[in-house]
């Protein structure tokens, strides 16, 4: 999740984790069809390998795409009106945006040539065809590679069939199989004994990828002719004869039929109730949502290790806290049988409890020392929750719904989904009435995350104010980013602001309350710093801080900076004002705060130019447009939109000269992130004093 500032080179792409074989000549037509055409699809049955292809593809094109290659990855996205949320996490664009997220997205992306790779369409095919046409007309130079089971039917989509690998015995087959084979038992090779059989093995298997990757695996319990044998017993165990198939897909299932066929009865059980998990799952997860009958929960972690060595699961990380996940393939087939018998509704009430739990756990802790561990661990379990959240809606009792929307109001708010809450929060409300219980909180919650234009407007005309009292008392600051401010508490403007401290509709309990609480705190600090009443704003910021540091809380107590370093610039103190500042972006950075990283960024401006250092003030103004631009805010980013960069590019550029000033602003906009952060905290003593 953490903030994006983009260079050359950049992106998203996962390290491969195998070696690539073979698929010279699709990449070559692939290399050819990026440069000569917007959109390109991948097309071939499930297991033949486009996934792979793409990115082995997407890697060895990084250098023609300057402004970055992103993966965006659609396995786990069940909700459809969630596609574009998905393309905005994946190239870090946060969601607090006062457009439509789409257009946000656009404007993102509309930074030289890009390549974005959306793999695994075909079961949000309409809209990913209503996004990608939005993208291509809206973007000039962006380039599109996507994978599905279909065509997505985009005006100029170019298709390249992925076949499966040729076989033979001097085949790309068996040289995959050979390197699999080799990787899963190291005493392993091809020789003139065993290339016959292994031939033999990859023609059986129709030279699909992901069934010879399955069956290379099968050596570690079996030997060679006997591994040819098992293949030659066809298993089909889900498919009745009303449902044919095509001959790939009854390959494919045969291959995995015949993995599932090897595992024990509790190896089966708990591949079925594992399918229920999207983007993966940690062992308490698993032990909670996957037992009963006769899996116990002390079993499971065993039985996850041995589902790791027959291949079925992937684990990502090591350590007792390490993270699993399936393939899509595989995990369809465990849905199948998890359907089969009969138990999908309750493991989904298990899957659906247990993130009720993680919810409402982060929020108690939220406003803690755990703060920067559940931002984290929310961002991975984002697929889960999303599961969750989409099966308490479809509920007939929808007061579940409403709960965990409204309880994962720090989620939505502090981590950069504001757009997706705001739409979850929406839905739930519709469906319950307003005496229902959690109603108060959902909105509360949905307020929060919730930005108009109004509001906006509102704090830049109380930017336009200061710069007039500023004037008129002959301050040495032009102009401070109220704006960033105002939006640090979600655009309350200042009579909202003070009318909403004594708000009904303030959660009474829990988490919320107390950060209610430090949000009013927060709202002063900003009103005062707007009246220009800076010694008691910083006497209300160091409030801020001390009762955040207390709690051992790290997002709101960079705000209590942010206030403290507003006032000693108002003060004429600018190294207080600098160390304040720094804090509270190092803080912001550390909880992926993107937006606040970027409020803080021009906070820095107009510190470092009251300081004397023109120079870096100015490659912190190409800084902070990279940071709002980043944020989904780029109109903040323009040194013509609002007050506080208007003036400070007009008087940066006074004291540097044109040339000067341009190329400063220049280079701070084409740093990298952590370049970039590195520049704007040069001088903060030691991080761990945060």
């Amino acid at each position: 999740m953490g903030t994006s500032v983009r260079s050359s080179g950049n992106g998203n792409l996962p390290a491969e984790s195998n070696t690539f074989v073979g698929r010279e000549p699709e990449l070559a037509r692939i290399s050819a069809l990026l440069g000569s055409s917007r959109l390109l699809t991948l097309t071939g049955p499930g297991g033949v390998g486009k996934s792979r292809l793409a990115l082995r593809a997407a890697h060895a094109a990084q250098p023609e795409f300057p402004g970055g290659v992103w993966l965006v990855e659609l396995s786990d996205l069940q909700n459809p009106d969630l596609l574009t949320n998905a393309v905005a996490e994946a190239t870090r664009l946060a969601e607090q945006t006062l457009r439509p997220l789409l257009t946000a997205v656009c404007e993102h992306l509309d930074n030289g040539p890009v390549l974005l790779v959306l793999d695994t369409c075909e079961h949000v095919l309409d809209e990913c065809a209503r996004v990608v046409h939005e993208l291509l007309a809206q973007v000039p130079q962006l380039r599109i590679l996507t994978t599905s089971r279909q065509s997505l039917g985009v005006a100029g989509e170019h298709l390249l069939p992925v076949t499966p690998l040729p076989v033979g015995e001097h085949s790309d087959a068996v040289t995959l199989f050979t390197d699999r084979a080799a990787a899963a038992v190291p005493s392993f090779a091809l020789t003139d004994a065993t290339r016959a059989d292994v031939a033999a093995i990859c023609t059986r298997l129709d030279g699909i990828p992901l069934a010879l990757e399955l069956a290379a695996v099968r050596l570690r319990g079996f030997p060679l002719d006997r591994l040819l044998q098992g293949l030659d017993s066809r298993f089909d165990l889900l498919v009745s004869p009303a449902r044919p198939r095509l001959a790939r897909h009854q390959t494919l299932r045969t291959a995995i039929g015949w993995s599932h066929e090897l595992c024990t009865p509790l190896e089966r059980l708990l591949w079925a109730r594992l399918s229920v998990f999207a983007g993966g799952w940690d062992v308490e997860a698993a032990e909670f949502v996957c037992h009963g009958g006769p899996l116990d929960p002390e079993e499971i972690l065993a039985l996850l290790a041995s589902l790791t060595e027959k291949s079925i699961v992937t684990r990502e990380s090591s350590g007792v806290a390490g993270r699993y996940r399936m393939l899509d393939t595989i995990r369809t087939f465990g849905a199948d049988w998890l359907e089969g018998l009969g138990e999908q509704d309750a493991v989904r009430v298990r899957h659906l409890d247990y993130f009720r739990w993680i919810a409402r756990q982060g929020e108690a802790e939220w406003l803690g020392p755990g703060q920067r561990m559940w931002a984290e661990r929310l961002s991975l379990e984002h697929a889960n929750l999303r599961v969750a959240l989409e099966e308490s809606l479809a509920a007939p009792d929808p007061g579940t719904a409403l709960e965990l929307t409204g309880t994962l109001w720090y989620f939505w708010f502090a981590c950069g989904f504001a757009d997706e809450g705001r739409g979850y929060l929406e839905r739930a409300l519709r469906q319950v009435p307003d005496d229902a219980s959690g109603h108060t909180l959902a909105i509360w919650a949905h307020r929060l995350v919730t930005v108009v234009p109004e509001d906006v407007e509102a704090a830049e005309s109380v930017s336009a104010a200061y710069v007039w009292l500023a004037q008129e008392r002959r301050l040495p600051v032009p102009a401070l980013p109220l704006t960033g401010a105002s939006l640090a508490v979600r655009g309350e403007s200042a009579r909202s602001a003070l009318l909403y401290g004594s708000s009904a509709q303030a959660p009474g309990v829990g988490g919320g309350a107390e950060f209610f609480q430090l949000l009013t705190l927060a709202v002063q600090a900003y009103l005062l710093a707007g009246q220009g009443a800076f010694e008691r704003c910083a006497v209300v910021a160091e409030r801020l801080r001390v009762d955040c540091a207390t709690r051992g809380e790290l997002w709101m107590r960079a705000w209590g900076d942010f206030f403290l370093a507003l006032a000693g610039i108002g003060l004429g103190r600018p190294q207080d004002a600098l160390r304040s500042a720094r804090r509270a972006l190092a803080a912001k950075w550390r909880v992926h705060d993107r937006f606040g990283a970027a409020a803080v960024a021009d906070l820095l401006i107009a510190a470092e130019a009251v300081g004397g250092e023109p120079e870096r003030a100015a490659r912190l103004l190409g800084v902070g447009t990279r940071l709002w631009y980043s944020a989904g805010l780029p109109q903040f980013g323009d040194t013509e939109t609002t007050v506080f960069r208007r003036e400070y590019a007009r008087r940066l550029r006074a004291d540097l000269g044109d040339s000067a000033f341009t190329e400063a602003v220049r280079e701070g906009r084409g740093l990298s992130a952590e370049a970039a952060i590195r520049l704007a905290l040069d001088g903060l003593p030691d991080e761990a004093d945060l």
